[in-house]
């Protein structure tokens, strides 16, 4: 019988810490009342994320994903003042993990 590979744990690690910068980078930020310290769990998070995808997809994915990580917590500020702030952050941090695991598992099967 073909193995079939698991493919939410190569892309889970990556996509669960940039979607914690981004939800976590905004709770802190929303209930210690310091934007430094919510950008600061968003910048390690980021960063953290970014080494992850350079590991398992590559330059070219990470730094397009970390310009979409970028862009997203750009993106949900404007966005909150549609939609609520929360619904913003949650919508912002869908999109890139999605983006995190498709980009991961298309990689992965290329190689």
């Amino acid at each position: 019988m073909a193995r079939i590979p698991n493919t939410l744990t190569a892309t889970a690690p990556a996509a669960l810490t940039a979607a914690g910068g981004l939800v976590g980078g905004y709770g802190v930020a929303r209930w210690s009342g310091k934007r430094q310290l919510g950008g600061a769990v968003l910048a390690v998070a980021g960063a953290g994320a970014a080494a992850q995808w350079h590991r398992r997809s590559g330059a070219p994915a990470a730094a397009a994903l970390t310009g979409l990580y970028l862009a997203a917590f750009g993106g949900s500020h404007p966005l909150a003042k549609r939609i609520g702030a929360w619904p913003a952050v949650l919508a912002v941090t869908g999109v890139v993990a999605a983006a995190s695991a498709a980009t991961t598992v298309l990689v992965t099967r290329k190689s």
